[in-house]
């Protein structure tokens, strides 16, 4: 009987490794357009202030570049608000205002840069590289 066992516990480990997807990588041709390379970070800047605020940086040696500046914004929230639109018991709230931008060269070597705003109306992305909305 154990060795009935043994058997069948054999063959499902025996059909469960052959039946596992392939290692794709490996299969793959390798692609003339891949050009991975690695990259060192060349300049970096970090600054934390006591207040909140913040401004950091970096750029690499395959020219990427990033940027990003945070500060705390007061900003006035109304509690309600009446069917006519008067504010009722309103309060202040800190929210945490970024902006920034980065940029990188696409595989075509075209710069693309990205400028971004993050504060209490969302994120609002620009690039001259964005798809813009019908007006």
């Amino acid at each position: 009987m154990y060795k009935f066992i043994l058997l069948v516990c054999s063959a499902m480990l025996l059909s469960y490794v052959l039946a596992r997807p392939q290692d794709q990588r490996a299969v793959a041709a390798p692609t003339a357009t891949s050009t991975t390379t690695a990259a060192t970070i060349v300049k970096q800047d970090n600054v934390n202030n006591a207040d909140g605020s913040f401004n950091s940086s970096y750029e690499t040696s395959n020219g990427i570049r990033v940027e990003n500046i945070g500060y705390l914004k007061k900003i006035i929230v109304p509690k309600t608000e009446t069917a006519d639109g008067q504010v009722i018991d309103e309060h202040e709230e800190l929210v945490l205002v970024q902006t920034g931008s980065y940029s990188y060269s696409d595989p075509d070597g075209n710069l693309i840069t990205l400028r971004y705003v993050a504060d209490e109306n969302g994120f609002q992305p620009e690039g001259d590289h964005l798809p813009v909305a019908p007006q």
